[in-house]
């Protein structure tokens, strides 16, 4: 393997590894808020010690995406320098204002909310959880328009040798960044719904068995009602949450028809130009992914998904592939960007094979569907199981259920992220900057492995701390609510009370 590929490797595998952590943080900062929301306004102390709960497990996800992250940004410059190079002018604005105002307002307010309890007003101190959590998401923002741009290059042209800003609130009307943002977002909220619901369920048919057996103490029938109360609450986020991903991934598909036809093909396994194409959810390939060896196929589906007509004609990767070498790059109406359009006498140059990996982003599709979808059906099932106050059996199918039920939103947002960044290939930035012309030209295969082996190790050990912090967090279960007494003494060296 050549350096350019150990580099997409190791940054593959840091980015996905990275956004583990996003997704809960995102979600679970505006849960943990809502959860003291209700407590401020109810005084119901099951809420405060739900809030008190949750809010340990964000924080330490919290602490694990700042670390991971910051490896994304040496990479850009240690292994991608003719990437940077190209699109520094675009990508300085949205990453700057991602650290200079997102970055800041989360961290600076999730510390006053870590060290404000006891010490600012209950008000004051919910608006600066709130305030964090509109930190996080604001974050998430400039980013995905970075990556919005590089899935669709608005906004800019080519002076110079590199991609220059003309617009940059074409950045923020990109069609993939006005489709991404609610689907991003609404998969963090499943992912954190998950979580809550997840770890809600389980402990709450375990006190509940426990309140009802000779190892009864005073407080399970009390923890048995908080631990429903939380668990149904994370079940109706992951369900509405996973509504808004659904919706929002549709108007994703149809962007993606028309600026990434053959990412589409791809990702549907489609290799002629078809009428009334149909979805086809299991297939087998040739080796090489050229050609359909089997599949089962639903008719119209695809027509329908892609360009919501079931007679519409989807390009199939041929069909593409021909025209890319006989007219260079174009979008499926046959237009091109500005960027594009200036960039294309550079492409006549560069032998590019413009077809991804067809195995790749076909089942990527797939299981980023599959696993959602059976998150989705798990909270509507934990919703149907307690309607009404029941509480189901302490059963191995209820214990394993809420067991993998966090995990399957975060395998889903995975394999979305391997469709989105694979299925852009061979492009870096679609249309424009091929892949291979965009690593550091002085990086030598040995160092790029050295390095991507030295990433793994220390993200192997973060990953074992987290799961240390969870598991032992998740086994204490709920806080018990002790009053912190306010220092007496008002000097420079009175002990600071921390919040649990």
């Amino acid at each position: 393997m050549d350096a350019q590929l150990l580099s997409r490797w190791q940054f593959g595998i840091t980015t996905v590894y990275h956004f583990f952590f996003v997704p809960i943080t995102i979600g679970l900062s505006f849960m943990v808020a809502g959860l003291q929301s209700v407590w401020v306004r109810t005084g119901n102390n099951e809420w405060l010690r739900l809030t008190k709960f949750f809010s340990k497990l964000f924080l330490v996800t919290f602490a694990a995406g700042v670390v991971t992250g910051i490896v994304q940004e040496f990479q850009f410059g240690m292994n991608w320098s003719e990437y940077s190079r190209f699109v520094g002018d675009i990508f300085g604005a949205p990453l700057a204002l991602e650290a200079l105002i997102a970055f800041f307002m989360e961290s600076v307010f999730i510390g006053v909310w870590i060290f404000g309890w006891g010490r600012l007003p209950k008000g004051l101190h919910l608006a600066t959880i709130w305030i964090a959590s509109a930190g996080s998401t604001i974050s998430a923002l400039f980013i995905l328009a970075a990556n919005s741009w590089m899935q669709n290059p608005v906004g800019a042209t080519y002076v110079n040798g590199r991609a220059q800003l003309v617009d940059f609130m074409a950045l923020l009307t990109n069609p993939f960044f006005v489709t991404a943002v609610p689907h991003v977002l609404g998969a963090s909220f499943m992912a954190s719904g998950a979580l809550v619901c997840g770890i809600s369920g389980w402990w709450m048919v375990k006190s509940h068995h426990a309140a009802n057996s000779d190892a009864y103490e005073a407080g399970d029938s009390q923890d048995v009602k908080t631990w429903r109360s939380g668990m149904r609450f994370g079940a109706w986020v992951l369900v509405f949450a996973s509504l808004l991903t659904f919706v929002a991934g549709d108007a994703q598909g149809r962007a993606e028809a028309q600026y990434q036809p053959m990412k589409l093909a791809a990702s549907e396994g489609l290799f002629q130009t078809t009428k009334s194409a149909p979805f086809t959810p299991v297939a087998i390939f040739t080796t090489d992914g050229t050609k359909v060896v089997w599949s089962i196929e639903v008719p119209y589906v695809l027509s329908i998904l892609a360009a919501h007509d079931p007679n519409a004609t989807i390009q199939g990767i041929q069909d593409l592939s021909a025209q890319y070498h006989q007219e260079g790059f174009r979008n499926n109406d046959g237009t091109v960007n500005q960027l594009q359009e200036t960039f294309a006498s550079e492409l006549e140059q560069l032998p590019v094979n413009p077809v991804p990996n067809v195995w790749m982003s076909f089942y990527s599709f797939r299981f980023m569907m599959g696993f959602g979808t059976l998150a989705f059906l798990i909270g509507i099932a934990v919703l149907l199981l307690t309607w009404g106050g029941r509480i189901p059996k302490n059963t191995r199918w209820w214990r394993w259920g809420m067991a993998i039920l966090p995990a399957l939103p975060l395998i889903g947002i995975s394999f979305g992220w391997i469709l989105t960044e694979m299925g852009r290939q061979p492009w870096i930035v679609y249309g424009v900057l091929p892949t291979w012309t965009a690593a550091s030209p002085g990086n030598s295969a040995g160092e790029v492995l050295a390095t991507m082996c030295l990433y793994t190790l220390i993200y192997a050990l973060v990953a074992i701390v987290v799961l240390v912090i969870y598991n032992h967090t998740i086994k204490e279960g709920l806080p018990e609510l002790v009053k912190v007494e306010q220092p007496s003494d008002d000097s420079d060296d009175a002990p600071v009370s921390f919040a649990y």
